[in-house]
């Protein structure tokens, strides 16, 4: 049966694989009229983030009923999991998530942001050396530097926000490498427990930073939900298994940590955007799989997220190979990122939740929502996520 793709409708929208711009967001979605009548969902939509109105959708999978009805016992060892996780975690940044007061002088500010400048350009040289210049290179990249340059107002004033508003926490520390960072966005009022988006930036898998998302948590964030951007390792500092445990240990610290910082631990969701949407479905599935298993070591679990929302993603790698390569991430770079051609079936969500060899698996996962520009030409908005149920 084929899914409900939520069709954007933005004739400016012209990369989903970069970082989410305040127009593509903020932009008017109309839903397909086949499912405006079906009461079982309803979600707010906001058309430039202030007239909002109540639209109603039917999720892509939910939960197996029978499932609910036999995970009675295992909730209460995963609350009291959650538990002895919140009371064991000592992370050194855990008690200032809630304090009001100043993250630190100016010149640390300054530094802070120099730091991160250093780090983003060495990766970025480092991609260059792996990549080599070519035409096609230069050109997408001179392009590049042209639209950043038309959005510098606006980038100048989301990164003020970003390195200076007492409400963003920068890079707590969720894994041991280098890129285990994840940003916080926090409400201002933080007197009852908040709902909880973790949140994985798109930039085709390697040009990927949790920065991307700060118009994103600066939006939910005024509006009482608090938003965890998760930094993953990219190309070629790691390849997509190493994205997916990133994306993981993010998500875990997230459900265990969510009440230190005010969140509630039963509002988790989850959110990707472009490759990030790939990569946080990867993650969802696999940690499905692993549930589904027997004697598996799991952190955390799918029943902690009360629903997933895929923002232009790609979800069938075999049918985007040679779209990928018109574009200019060339076949042997994106294999390399996806670890060859026998690896692509595994990280392709849309398949992976049609093999009736893990049926039992796809049946743990939570509501799946997916959302696509109709004018987003770097994945096609006409392919088609294909339930199993």
């Amino acid at each position: 049966m084929p899914s409900h793709i939520l069709p954007v409708t933005n004739p400016g929208q012209s990369s989903a694989m970069g970082p989410p711009s305040s127009s593509s967001v903020a932009s008017t979605m109309p839903l397909k009229d086949e499912i405006q009548d079906d009461p079982s969902t309803s979600i707010i939509i906001s058309s430039q983030f202030e007239d909002e109105t109540v639209l109603t959708i039917r999720p892509l999978l939910t939960r197996a009923s029978s499932y609910n009805n036999t995970i009675s016992s295992d909730t209460n060892i995963d609350h009291s999991n959650q538990q002895r996780g919140r009371r064991i975690a000592s992370d050194s940044s855990l008690p200032f998530l809630v304090d009001d007061s100043p993250q630190g002088s100016f010149s640390q500010d300054v530094e802070h942001a120099a730091a991160e400048t250093f780090l983003v350009t060495g990766l970025s040289l480092k991609l260059l050396k792996y990549l080599g210049i070519g035409y096609r290179w230069v050109m997408r990249f001179l392009a590049l530097g042209c639209y950043a340059l038309l959005l510098m107002p606006g980038f100048i004033q989301v990164g003020y926000y970003y390195f200076f508003s007492h409400q963003v926490r920068r890079s707590i520390i969720y894994g041991d490498q280098r890129r285990n960072r994840l940003d916080l966005y926090l409400p201002k009022n933080l007197d009852e427990p908040k709902p909880v988006v973790a949140f994985v930036t798109g930039g085709a898998w390697i040009i990927g930073y949790k920065a991307w998302g700060s118009l994103l948590g600066q939006q939910l964030s005024e509006r009482d939900i608090i938003v965890a951007c998760i930094d993953y390792r990219n190309f070629p500092q790691g390849t997509i298994n190493d994205m997916v445990r990133d994306a993981s240990q993010g998500i875990s610290f997230v459900c265990r940590n969510a009440a230190e910082y005010g969140g509630d631990p039963n509002r988790i969701y989850l959110m990707g955007q472009s490759a990030g949407a790939h990569i946080a479905a990867c993650t969802l599935v696999e940690q499905a799989i692993k549930e589904a298993g027997e004697g598996e070591n799991i952190s955390w679990s799918v029943s902690q997220i009360q629903a997933y929302f895929g923002l232009s993603g790609g979800y069938n790698l075999l049918n985007l190979v040679d779209h990928f390569n018109d574009r200019g991430l060339y076949r042997k770079i994106f294999l390399s990122i996806m670890e060859g051609e026998e690896s692509l079936q595994r990280f392709s969500p849309e398949v992976m939740v049609q093999d009736p060899n893990i049926k039992n698996a796809v049946s743990l996962l939570p509501p799946i929502f997916l959302f696509h520009g109709t004018a987003d030409y770097s994945i096609p908005s006409d392919a088609r996520f294909e339930s199993p149920i």
